[in-house]
């Protein structure tokens, strides 16, 4: 816990100084081969899935990174050629402005910190890509949004299975129907967590636990192979081990009600190792397992029909996706509307389960 209270105090954060950081007019730039990329926070994720994954893609490369820690700040320039002018701290990051190294801030923080420095990201006039889940609260995803528009900026959301093609085959299927309506579909993420550990993500405020963490995952899915929205939710946690999952929940169960009857049944667990997205239909069923994880994404149908469509890397990917998107001027795969709409479902999901009662969404 001390650390993570470190941690935010080294940062400088509080969410009440988001409108105090200065707004920069958006600079029209010339079209350029590849888009430089600037990692805000070199944890684990950055650390040994993005930025190798840059070195991989095509429409973009790692130009920058944004650390708290002065002693990664040689590894990382050693190991991918980063020069002094684009290494960057919490405090004066807002000086990326006047970069033109840099096109797209990649926020890869915990989730507690993601609305101020995506704000600030913003507000320096570069194109901002936050990773999930998109924050911890749906006002602060409309800040995000409200930040990204006043400063004429794309903003994408790191769901990157949206960009794998077993998932987008799911998705497609939501339109076309080819086993006839969907009339109820699983999707649960758990993990046999024995000893969690002292992580940002068992914090409540930073982290929020697993259903901030893998839960959006099984929010998003139920909305993409559905292709609509719920109507109501219901929520409901658990906590075997209270001594362990002092701050969040150790289970989350959810039901989402879509119209013409249609049910959603989610989960999130630390307590058994899980990973399937399966949708009934009147004609058949399908599934993806595992529906959510760095690789191996594959499934089958009642037919036969296999979904087992390799792809390298899922990061490369997505990053490459965002990337062309913005450089030929297209919508973003997965906005900052998309990332939102999980969180205020999320948020239904918690406010269900304190209450006991079924939450209807207008």
């Amino acid at each position: 816990m001390q650390k993570r209270r470190t941690f935010i105090k080294q940062t400088g954060i509080l969410l009440a100084g988001i409108g105090l950081w200065p707004h920069y007019a958006f600079k029209k730039r010339p079209l350029k081969e590849k888009l430089g990329v600037c990692l805000v926070g070199l944890g684990n994720y950055s650390t040994n899935l993005l930025a190798p994954a840059l070195q991989l893609t095509q429409y973009c490369e790692l130009r920058g990174i944004v650390t708290g820690t002065p002693s990664k700040i040689p590894i990382w320039q050693k190991r991918y050629g980063i020069p002094d002018k684009n290494v960057y701290n919490y405090q004066n990051m807002d000086r990326m402005a006047d970069n033109p190294d840099i096109d797209i801030i990649y926020i890869v923080l915990p989730t507690g910190l993601h609305a101020l420095y995506a704000i600030k990201a913003a507000n320096t006039g570069k194109h901002v890509w936050c990773e999930k889940p998109m924050a911890k609260s749906a006002k602060e995803c409309q800040a995000i949004i409200d930040a990204c528009i006043q400063n004429n900026v794309t903003l994408s959301i790191g769901y990157r299975m949206q960009h794998e093609p077993n998932t987008k085959k799911i998705i497609e299927w939501s339109k076309t129907l080819p086993y006839g309506k969907i009339k109820k579909v699983k999707a649960h993420v758990g993990f046999k967590i024995t000893n969690p550990g002292n992580t940002w993500r068992m914090d409540k405020e930073l982290g929020g636990g697993l259903l901030y963490d893998v839960g959006v995952y099984c929010i998003n899915a139920l909305r993409y192979t559905f292709g609509e929205e719920p109507i109501a939710v219901m929520g409901k946690h658990e906590n075997t081990r209270p001594e362990v999952y002092k701050e969040v929940p150790e289970t989350s169960i959810f039901e989402f009600d879509f119209p013409n009857g249609s049910i959603g049944d989610g989960k999130t667990t630390a307590t058994q190792s899980v990973n399937l997205l399966h949708a009934d239909c009147e004609k058949g069923w399908y599934e993806l397992e595992p529906f959510q994880a760095y690789n191996g994404v594959q499934g089958r149908s009642s037919d036969g029909t296999l979904l087992n469509t390799y792809i390298e890397n899922q990061q490369a990917r997505q990053m490459d996706d965002d990337a062309l998107a913005i450089m030929e001027n297209r919508p973003m795969m997965v906005p900052g509307e998309e990332g939102m709409k999980d969180i205020v479902l999320l948020e239904a999901i918690n406010e269900s389960a304190e209450t006991g009662k079924k939450v209807m969404l207008s």
